[in-house]
């Protein structure tokens, strides 16, 4: 299973349920990364997309705790055996786990590869990433050129599992 997520340099990644920075390439890449493959995502993230929509060409498998939940739109999930369930009917490679900050953390244990674009600035910030540098069980195994857009530097990275 893959994670994709986008960090400063204090690895924060949200704050107001919304991305720190508006960055177009980065936006490209994740749609690159992510396009015909599965996200899952939580309810929130699902809310903060433009009109609170799924995002298109993808499945997008929303993890929600309310059991009233409803969206003809995506694959709700209420609950990790409801999503463990759905996930198992594709490829773990095709998977790609994309936030928020509480999905992050429920399912960054299982995946084996995770893309973080790091941004070479700080925000403020209410939501944080794991400290990828710091995490044993994962090295750095491949990054991009930094480039620069709308007056901030960042990189493409891949850490995977050891």
């Amino acid at each position: 299973m893959n994670c994709i997520v986008v960090a400063d340099m204090n690895w924060a990644i949200g704050k107001d349920n919304g991305l720190l920075a508006h960055l177009p390439g980065d936006l490209k890449y994740y749609k690159e990364k992510t396009l015909g493959k599965v996200i899952v995502i939580g309810r929130k993230t699902l809310e903060s997309f433009p009109g609170g929509k799924p995002l298109p060409g993808r499945t997008n498998l929303v993890l929600t705790g309310n059991p009233d939940y409803k969206n003809e739109n995506c694959i709700v999930c209420c609950g990790m055996d409801t999503l463990e369930k759905a996930m198992a009917q594709y490829d773990d490679e095709d998977i790609f786990v994309s936030g928020g900050a509480m999905i992050y953390d429920m399912m960054l244990d299982r995946c084996d590869k995770v893309f973080v674009t790091k941004i070479f600035s700080t925000f403020e910030a209410d939501r944080y990433f794991r400290n990828m540098d710091e995490d044993e069980n994962f090295v750095l195994t491949w990054e991009s050129d930094v480039m620069e857009e709308n007056g901030l530097s960042y990189k493409f990275t891949l850490y995977e599992r050891k």
